[in-house]
C-alpha cells in the first residue's frame, strides 16, 4: 500500500512542479509578445486621427489642424510608443482597464476597449467551444476508421473530403452554404440572429434562432481544422498500426477495436494534441475573413476593423488576448502530452 502511494505522490508533485514551471515561463513570454505587438501596431506612420483627417476637416473647417493637435495631446497620441505602452499595461494589470477605443473619439465620443470586447466575448467563446468540439469529435473517429479500413471506399471518400476541406477557402465555403440554405430552406443565416431577434430579449425562440445561425459558422470554421486533423491522424495511425506492440496486443486476445483505441490511437493522437496551442486562438478569432462574410460579432472582426482605423489600444488588446490564448493553448498541450505519453519527463 505504502509502495503504491509513494510513486503516486511523487508523480503528483512532479506534475504540479511541471505545471508551475510552465506557468512561470508564460509570464515573460506574454510580456515580450505584448511589447512587440504594441510596437508593430504603432509602427505605420500616422494614427487614428490621421486616418480620419478628411472627416475632421469637414467638421472643424480651417481649425482642423489645431483640433487635431489638441486631440493628439488629450489622448496621448503625441507621445512616444513606450510612453503609451506603460500606462496601458499598468491599467490592464491593476484595474483591468484596456484603455479607450478612439474609433469614435474625434471630438464626439469614445468607448472603453473592455466594453467593446465584453460585448463580443460570450458569442466568441461559445462559437469557439462548439467549433472545437465539432472538429475533434468528428475528425478523430473518421481518421481512425479511415486508417483501419485503408484503401476501402470510405477511406477514399474521407481522404477526398479532407483534401477538399483543406484546400477550399473558408469564405468561399461560407458563401456556398449561405446560398444553399437560402435556396433550399429559405434561411438567411448571416450574423448570429435574424433581424427580428437582434434586439429582442432572450427567449426559447431567440435561442433556437441563435442555434440555427450557429450551423454555418461552426461548419465553415471547423472544416479546415477537421481536414487537418483527419490527414495528420490518419497518417500517424497507419504508421503505428504496423508496429510490433499492436501485434502483441492482438496476440493476447484483446478485441480489435480495444487494441486500436487503447494503443496506436493513444500514440497517434499526440501530434493532434500538440496543435491546440495554435488551434485555440485561430478558432477564437472566428477566422477574420469568414467573420466578415458572415457578419459574425467575434473579436477577430474587431481586430480587423481596429487595424484599419489604427485604433491602437483596441488592436493591441485584441492581439494581447490572442497571444495569451496561444500560450494558454501551448500550456494545455504540454500538460496533455505529459499526461498521455509517459515518455515525456516532468523534471
Amino acid at each position: 500500500m505504502l509502495g503504491s502511494t509513494i510513486p503516486f505522490r511523487r508523480m503528483w508533485v512532479c506534475m504540479t512542479t511541471f505545471i508551475i514551471r510552465r506557468i512561470l515561463y508564460l509570464i515573460p513570454t506574454v510580456f515580450l509578445i505584448s511589447v512587440i505587438s504594441f510596437a508593430l501596431i504603432n509602427a505605420p506612420p500616422g494614427d487614428i486621427l490621421t486616418s480620419q483627417i478628411d472627416e475632421l476637416e469637414q467638421q472643424f473647417g480651417s481649425a482642423a489642424e489645431r483640433q487635431i493637435a489638441n486631440l493628439r495631446e488629450r489622448y496621448g497620441l503625441d507621445q512616444p510608443v513606450y510612453m503609451r505602452y506603460i500606462p496601458w499595461m499598468r491599467g490592464i494589470l491593476t484595474r483591468g482597464d484596456f484603455g479607450m477605443s478612439f474609433s469614435g473619439a474625434y471630438g464626439i465620443e469614445y468607448r472603453p476597449v473592455a466594453d467593446i470586447l465584453w460585448e463580443r466575448l460570450p458569442y466568441t467563446i461559445l462559437l469557439s467551444l462548439v467549433t472545437l468540439g465539432f472538429t475533434y469529435v468528428v475528425a478523430i473517429p473518421v481518421a481512425v476508421f479511415s486508417a483501419v479500413r485503408q484503401r476501402s471506399f470510405f477511406d477514399y471518400v474521407f481522404t477526398f473530403l479532407a483534401f477538399i476541406g483543406r484546400s477550399t477557402p473558408n469564405f468561399l465555403l461560407a458563401l456556398v452554404l449561405m446560398f444553399f440554405f437560402y435556396t433550399r430552406f429559405g434561411w438567411s443565416l448571416g450574423g448570429m440572429f435574424s433581424v427580428q431577434y437582434i434586439a429582442a430579449p432572450w427567449s426559447w425562440a431567440r435561442f433556437l434562432n441563435f442555434l440555427q445561425h450557429l450551423v454555418i459558422p461552426v461548419i465553415v470554421i471547423g472544416t479546415a481544422g477537421m481536414a487537418m486533423v483527419v490527414r495528420v491522424l490518419r497518417a500517424t495511425m497507419l504508421d503505428e498500426l504496423g508496429k510490433d506492440y499492436v501485434d502483441t496486443a492482438r496476440a493476447k486476445g484483446i478485441s480489435e477495436w480495444r487494441v486500436i483505441w487503447t494503443h496506436p490511437t493513444k500514440v497517434a493522437i499526440l501530434p493532434i494534441v500538440s496543435t491546440i496551442g495554435w488551434m485555440l486562438p485561430m478558432v477564437f478569432s472566428g477566422s477574420v475573413i469568414t467573420a466578415i462574410v458572415l457578419n459574425l460579432p467575434t473579436i477577430g472582426l474587431v481586430l480587423y476593423r481596429a487595424l484599419r482605423a489604427q485604433d491602437m489600444y483596441l488592436a493591441g488588446s485584441c492581439v494581447l488576448i490572442f497571444s495569451v490564448l496561444t500560450v494558454i493553448g501551448t500550456l494545455i498541450s504540454d500538460i496533455l502530452l505529459a499526461k498521455i505519453d509517459p515518455r515525456i519527463r516532468y523534471d
